[in-house]
């Protein structure tokens, strides 16, 4: 299997219900009432509720794996420019733009709502052929 190499990109997505952060705070423990707990969500500055910020990177993470070859995570930064709401789609891109040395590739990574970023950053990862 080859590995990603400078100018491969994939993509992932997901649907974002109610249910979807349910489970997602069930899964991680996170049960900060800004995800859960709609009225006292309506009166934050959010005005309801918001998905968690990690179940967007999750989203990003579904597009790393989507890459060819095995894709270790190193390193991720990331930037939450806007929130994700019950009812939203979040499209990840990631974007490889670099050959670090090695098999590390830096690659730029997006998340989406609309066609407006919720998410940017860069991640390092491992790009390595499955039979490696």
């Amino acid at each position: 299997m080859p590995v990603a190499t400078v100018g491969d990109a994939a993509t992932a997505s997901i649907d974002v219900t109610a249910e979807t952060i349910d489970e997602y705070a069930a899964l991680t423990g996170d049960e900060n009432p800004i995800h859960l707990d709609e009225a006292y969500a309506s009166e934050t500055m959010f005005g309801g509720r918001i998905a968690h910020g990690m179940l967007g990177a999750g989203v990003v993470s579904a597009a790393l794996a989507s890459l060819p070859g095995d894709i270790v995570y190193l390193d991720q930064d990331c930037s939450f420019e806007a929130p994700v709401r019950p009812g939203d789609t979040i499209e990840a891109r990631a974007s490889v733009e670099e050959e670090i040395g090695g098999d590390r590739i830096r690659v730029e990574t997006v998340a989406s709502v609309d066609g407006e970023p919720v998410i940017e950053g860069e991640a390092t990862v491992l790009s390595v052929p499955h039979d490696a």
